[in-house]
């Protein structure tokens, strides 16, 4: 059963180790036999994780589908891990494995859990297992980044279980991240700055960067009069604190560099159409 003692203002944080290792527990224990394998990626996986900022990034591959009975097991265990995670809890999807081999966009999700879906999950638990299932654009970023760094929990080879994502797929993904970034980036200056940092260094140079690498790409290749948001957010990210900016200077950032994006993606595509 899913309680509100797992609401994270009433539990103590642990060790991200400690969080990652009952994860592993609790999926290997309710999803039993049909377990493929669980899989860390994110920050933690590319040498970045902060914990005053971080999520942890978490993916299982089963055989089958999850009865929802199963799912609900697995809530009620997961919710109270969740408030004892580091800064913003865990990230996680179910996964079944023939969407791993031959991957398909939008990828379809048995389970999905992130802290923005935990009011919900607490509100209508029974509601919550029955209908979060569907399919999930980011998982194409999420299973490129894999890919490339991820780390094997349990389980089987990363290479025996994910097959390719086009290049395309994994474009549309993190693409999908700055669409509203002129918008967006008042609120959220520090994930937005580094991520359209990191979307441009794709598309550039097809670089698979984390947050801080491509904070640290932007330093180095963008035009000198854009390179004080970045800096700023390395700074910001570096140290755990709110990163604060002007509003202006933000939207200035961020419509730059949302053109630079779409130019560049545009002309992708019509190459690749041509050929």
């Amino acid at each position: 059963m899913v309680r509100n003692r797992g609401r994270r203002v009433e539990t103590e944080q642990r060790k991200p180790q400690n969080v990652i290792n009952d994860f592993t527990d609790i999926c290997r224990r309710i999803l039993g036999e049909n377990l493929v394998g669980v899989y860390l990626h994110g920050s933690a996986a590319m040498g970045c994780f902060h914990p005053k900022l971080s999520d942890l990034d978490f993916i299982a591959v089963v055989e089958e589908s999850v009865p929802d009975a199963a799912k609900l097991d697995f809530l009620g265990e997961l919710v109270p891990l969740h408030a004892q995670a580091p800064a913003k809890g865990i990230e996680m999807s179910i996964i079944r494995r023939e969407f791993c081999e031959r991957f398909a966009y939008p990828t379809p999700f048995e389970l999905h859990f992130s802290a923005m879906h935990l009011n919900r999950l607490l509100k209508n638990p029974q509601a919550y297992a029955k209908e979060m299932k569907g399919t999930d654009r980011d998982l194409a970023a999420h299973f490129t980044v894999l890919k490339k760094c991820g780390i094997v929990l349990w389980g089987k080879r990363i290479e025996a279980v994910f097959g390719a994502v086009p290049p395309e797929a994994y474009t549309d993904s993190i693409c999908g991240d700055i669409e509203n970034a002129p918008e967006e980036i008042a609120e959220n200056p520090m994930y937005m700055t580094l991520n359209l940092c990191r979307v441009l260094a794709w598309l550039r140079e097809g670089a698979i960067l984390s947050k801080r690498e491509g904070g640290e790409w932007g330093l180095a290749a963008l035009p000198q009069e854009f390179r004080g948001l970045p800096a700023l957010a390395l700074r910001c990210y570096e140290a755990g604190e709110e990163m604060k900016i002007e509003p202006e200077a933000g939207k200035r950032f961020a419509a730059y560099m949302k053109k630079e994006i779409l130019r560049i993606r545009d002309s992708w595509e019509r190459e690749c159409r041509k050929g």
